[in-house]
């Protein structure tokens, strides 16, 4: 785990503890070692690292257009927290080797079931491939659900506002949890569907979890 990533994970818990309250909630269900996936709804650029900067055991990858990096010393930077740089001229091929490669070598890697940020702070449809990516990488699935994120820093907010933020981790799925849904368009779907149950079950009872666009 680089030092750069332990020093930027501590400032900005620190930062989020002192200005949105932020908490986690049962990360013990994240697997010590081994290949691991963390799905989680989407409502904030602040999702990333949200998800991961509690989970100091684990060294949280994550993916972006290797476009947003094109200067170097941000570059450097992007690699040492964990990013995961695709290339976008190999499209969704490239992106699914590099996470492949990630977790068949014991990593984990943080992914967003819906693949973009929510409009209205309500859960969105999951895409078929995520669940594609699953059942080729047969490991650990653990639920996340983000609240608080949306009213903290939503879609074209210029600062993040000081809103409590709680991150909540599920019990994991497991490959035996999807076994036999493998080889099909639909069945991909049903899987990534599937992912976003378990993730809907930890939004259930959450304060503010569902924030509708207008009230913003």
């Amino acid at each position: 785990m680089p030092i750069v990533y332990r020093i930027c994970r501590f400032l900005l818990r620190v930062w989020l503890i002192l200005w949105c309250r932020f908490e986690t909630r049962d990360e013990g269900q994240v697997p010590a070692q081994g290949g691991c996936i963390l799905a989680s709804n989407h409502a904030s650029f602040l999702d990333p690292p949200l998800v991961g900067c509690n989970l100091t055991g684990r060294f949280i990858r994550f993916m972006a257009r290797d476009t947003l990096f094109h200067n170097r010393l941000f570059h450097w930077w992007g690699e040492q927290v964990g990013v995961v740089m695709l290339d976008r001229t190999k499209g969704d091929i490239g992106a699914m080797k590099a996470a492949l490669a990630v977790l068949k070598a014991g990593g984990v890697l943080c992914l967003f079931p819906e693949g973009t940020r929510t409009r209205n702070g309500c859960l969105q449809k999951a895409k078929g491939g995520i669940g594609f990516l699953i059942a080729k990488a047969q490991v650990p699935v653990v639920p996340v659900y983000v609240a608080g994120s949306f009213r903290a820093f939503p879609r074209g907010a210029r600062w993040v506002r000081p809103v409590k933020i709680t991150v909540s981790y599920g019990a994991p799925l497991k490959p035996e949890d999807w076994a036999g849904m493998e080889g099909s368009k639909e069945g991909y779907q049903r899987i990534a569907e599937l992912v976003m149950e378990r993730i809907a079950v930890l939004e259930h009872g959450q304060e503010n979890a569902c924030i509708p666009a207008a009230n913003h």
